[in-house]
């Protein structure tokens, strides 16, 4: 783990069953089938029925298409959603301290430490994300948005559109999140990236 004393902390990785259970009764509540989910979320209909029996995980990327498809926030979900911000008057923004508290997320090798509190009205979702080495491929999937990854440590495969690149430290990638695409760490290293999405993952 890479959290500090004090650090809030979720574990997707205990919510393998939950997370699938919702995602069956959502899908079931509207009248879906899982051809028809899979094809709104750009996964497979195998990997989906895993995921809803609570054989696989799921990427938080992926769980993201399939929120989307189903028209259900992410924190629908999750066994512990994030709290909600009451509206800001006036002007919005958000100061992180480096010495202050921060929010991380575990989502299988991955640990997301948020950059950003949760804000109505700021869009973007900036963030660290530690990659654990050895790390499997997960599905490709697609969604609105967009993606941008800086490499701050170690190496980062990157899928888009069936094309595979290798960022180093120093690189960085930036897309459209309606391509396909996938990411991992193939290395037997800590890969660190500065990461920014829209919308918002959690």
């Amino acid at each position: 783990m890479h959290a500090g004393i004090g650090d809030r902390e979720h574990d997707l990785t205990n919510d393998v069953d939950v997370v699938g259970q919702r995602i069956r009764s959502f899908r079931e509540e509207q009248g879906l089938s899982l051809r028809k989910l899979a094809t709104g979320s750009g996964l497979t209909v195998g990997f989906l029925s895993q995921v809803e029996r609570g054989l696989s995980s799921i990427a938080l990327s992926s769980l993201r298409s399939v929120a989307a498809a189903l028209g259900h926030p992410m924190a629908d979900f999750f066994v512990q959603p994030s709290s909600t911000v009451a509206e800001p008057e006036g002007v919005v923004f958000t100061l992180n301290r480096a010495a202050e508290h921060v929010e991380r997320v575990v989502s299988g090798g991955r640990h997301y430490e948020m950059l950003s509190a949760r804000v109505p009205g700021l869009v973007l979702e900036p963030m660290l994300v530690y990659i654990e080495p050895g790390g499997e491929k997960e599905e490709s999937s697609h969604h609105a948005g967009e993606e941008f990854a800086y490499v701050i440590q170690g190496e980062l495969t990157y899928e888009v559109a069936g094309v595979t690149h290798r960022l180093g430290v120093g690189d960085s990638l930036h897309l459209r999140s309606n391509t396909p695409h996938s990411l991992h760490n193939d290395t037997d290293e800590l890969t660190i990236v500065v990461s920014v999405v829209t919308p918002r993952l959690f």
